[in-house]
């Protein structure tokens, strides 16, 4: 696995983007805080071309029915993308493009593309999908593990959702929509007008979880991170909301992240 990894930097705002190890966002830091939890299996990655677990790791296109490798008995979770050796395309002072092409297991050709842009108060994500032949069902999105805790202050969330996914026993949506329940969350959400999440480390800095997608995910119920999840589709969406992606229609998505000091000097204490 190739280590190397690309650093961008705009003000005091620092990102640093491995693609040997799944284009993941490894590190974030704001005036040399780190706000992702650090570990190889950790930062922020690339969820594609699914989201979240597949039941049984089998979905269909029409009539043909795909069995993808059970990487989270019994289903398949979070898409190829997170394991996948990415090719840096190209490097600017604020901007990163890096692509991988769809291979086996996955049955259809395709190149994913991630871009990644550094602002001095925002970051931005986006993921290109787009296929080399037939049409085929995707999804595309982001599984960011943030730290609990920055600047000495655990983190609160808030947010509005349209409604909760049921979740069942296997943790797969039951098809049934239910009023938002209070945390602990490992839970799809419907936010109809877009992603908006707000996660405030009191006295420290607050940040903003934004897309024009419908689809979050909100886990928070590890002790050391929260993860804030926006996607374009529910978990096991390739049986129940698929995006189809055609040779005229590539599937795109994106997400900004925008912080704000809520204290002078906070983030270095």
């Amino acid at each position: 696995m190739t280590t190397q990894e690309t650093t961008l930097t705009a003000g005091d705002a620092e990102v640093a983007v491995a693609p040997g190890n799944g284009c993941r966002v490894s590190s974030l830091k704001i005036a040399g805080t780190e706000l992702l939890r650090q570990g190889e299996r950790y930062g922020c990655f690339p969820m594609v071309p699914w989201c979240g677990r597949i039941r049984d790791g089998r979905f269909r296109d029409g009539g043909r029915l795909h069995q993808m490798p059970l990487n989270s008995p019994p289903h398949a979770i979070h898409g190829f993308g997170r394991d996948a050796e990415w090719t840096t395309a190209r490097v600017s002072a604020a901007e990163a493009v890096f692509t991988y092409d769809l291979t086996d297991p996955w049955p259809y050709s395709g190149r994913v593309t991630q871009i990644v842009a550094l602002g001095e108060d925002a970051l931005t994500l986006t993921l290109g999908v787009e296929t080399y032949g037939d049409s085929f069902p995707a999804q595309a999105g982001w599984h960011p593990w943030f730290n609990r805790t920055v600047g000495g202050a655990d983190v609160a969330l808030a947010f509005e959702a349209a409604w909760q996914e049921e979740r069942g026993d296997d943790h797969l949506p039951t098809g049934h929509r239910v009023a938002p329940k209070p945390g602990p969350w490992d839970d799809c959400f419907g936010m109809p007008d877009g992603v908006d999440v707000t996660l405030t480390w009191p006295g420290a800095l607050e940040l903003k979880v934004t897309s024009r997608e419908q689809w979050a995910v909100v886990y928070d119920e590890q002790e050391a991170a929260v993860c804030v999840e926006p996607q374009t589709g529910p978990p096991n969406g390739l049986n129940t909301a698929p995006r189809l992606v055609t040779p005229v229609e590539p599937l795109e998505a994106s997400t900004t992240w925008t912080w704000r000091r809520l204290r002078e000097q906070a983030l270095s204490s």
